[in-house]
């Protein structure tokens, strides 16, 4: 389970040095808690999940600010659809459903959303929403800010949205990691109903 190693990764200095680091701390917890949530999520969706790690192999220079895995059905990818991501920002780890880099259908995931808010607007208090994976700024799921996140999702081309939760460096939940790990699939299972109906595009 994550824990202070998996944040302070993000104070090594050097592409290198820090891949490094990320490979032996952080994508080891990534395979593990994958392999858990694929197991569970299949049951539920009644179809098969690969798990994606990042590698950042188009980096040269500057080493990567954050890192994240994802849950998707397509075995080559996760960017072309609306996917599950677990990851982890030197503030926080992330549980997001994710619609990032311009898939396909993004328009009509925006229309889709628009058009059904109760995907939304009855998840949980705790749930947040992010409009850029890059950047680790999060808003309230309330109804103006996502409605203007929508709006903008669909009307902006290089828009991006996701939703879930976040856990801060400081949780207590990392003292308990099984009480950690339930809280991240019921994070997940919150957001199937959505997932199944952005799958349409």
């Amino acid at each position: 389970m994550f824990n202070e190693k998996s944040f302070e990764v993000f104070k090594v200095d050097g592409l290198e040095e820090r891949m490094v680091a990320i490979r032996g701390e952080i994508q080891p917890i990534f395979q593990e808690l994958n392999v858990f949530f694929k197991s569970k999520l299949e049951t539920e969706l009644t179809e098969e999940l690969f798990i994606h790690i990042a590698q950042h192999l188009r980096r040269s220079v500057h080493p990567p600010e954050n890192t994240w895995s994802a849950l998707s059905r397509q075995k080559r990818g996760y960017k072309m659809e609306a996917h599950f991501q677990l990851g982890i920002f030197p503030e926080y780890v992330f549980m997001w459903l994710s619609i990032i880099d311009q898939p396909k259908g993004k328009d009509q995931m925006a229309e889709a959303l628009i058009a059904h808010p109760e995907w939304w607007n009855k998840l949980p208090n705790d749930f947040v929403f992010n409009k850029d994976h890059i950047v680790s700024d999060y808003f309230p799921l309330e109804q103006e800010g996502m409605e203007a996140a929508l709006q903008r999702l669909k009307k902006i081309k290089k828009s991006e949205l996701q939703i879930g939760r976040v856990i801060p460096r400081d949780s207590l939940l990392w003292e308990d990691p099984e009480k950690a790990r339930a809280y991240m699939l019921e994070t997940y299972e919150a957001l199937l109903p959505m997932y199944r109906g952005l799958q349409e595009f």
